[in-house]
């Protein structure tokens, strides 16, 4: 058991080491993923790659509706944009509309490149450089402490765990993942509050394919397009 054990650990930080940089994704244009709850279609998540030079500029856009009996009882639609030079984060900004709540975040790194610098609807202040963006497009995720809300600037704590390889259909392709658990390491907070997602990154490529998790219902993205 301690030898499996060992052998998990070792095979984890294998693949977290592997997870290395923006430029994994030099190749992708464009992604765009659907938004299903409860298995139904709601809405879709778009991702736009810009390059310029040295420059990288990724527009990001969420839209979906959540509708009862004929009526719709839930709207949602944000746009961000997030800028690295040289593969180095440098800054990211959003705007949300959640039914008639308007959410904002601007973060930056800071002059002396030490810490980033939040100005955001949930909290305003400085932030570990190593924190990084809740953007799951970025498989950089999983080797950090910290997440910012993109929707709000929150901090958010976590716990980041490897669950296994899995085979996850979409459509009519086969894509061999590597399937990871992301919790809030508090778990003090309250439920709707709490960070619990499962999300499934592309074995060779690190390709964002899936993420699945409860929340007054079952909630998936699943990988409609790559460009």
């Amino acid at each position: 058991m301690k030898k499996l054990t060992f052998s998990i650990v070792i095979y984890l930080l294998v693949i977290l080491e592997s997870l290395g940089h923006v430029d994994h994704y030099a190749k992708y244009n464009y992604l765009e993923y659907e938004l299903l709850r409860n298995n139904k279609p709601i809405g879709y998540h778009k991702y736009n790659f810009n390059r310029n030079g040295d420059s990288l500029s990724i527009e990001s856009e969420v839209n979906f509706k959540i509708s009862k009996l004929g009526v719709v009882v839930y709207k949602y639609f944000a746009k961000s944009e997030e800028n690295y030079e040289k593969g180095i984060f440098k800054n990211y900004f959003s705007e949300t509309k959640q039914n008639k709540k308007d959410r904002y975040v601007n973060i930056k790194l800071g002059p002396n490149k030490k810490k980033l610098i939040i100005d955001g609807s949930s909290y305003k202040g400085d932030a570990n450089k190593d924190f990084i963006v809740g953007t799951w497009w970025n498989h950089e995720i999983v080797k950090k402490k910290a997440q910012i809300s993109g929707i709000s600037g929150r901090i958010i704590e976590q716990t980041v765990t490897f669950i296994g390889k899995e085979e996850i259909k979409i459509g009519d392709k086969v894509y061999k993942t590597l399937r990871f658990n992301f919790k809030s390491s508090d778990e003090t907070l309250p439920y709707s509050k709490r960070l619990n997602t499962d999300i499934w990154y592309e074995e060779n490529t690190y390709l964002w394919v899936k993420a699945a998790f409860e929340k007054t219902g079952y909630w998936e993205y699943r990988l409609k397009k790559v460009n």
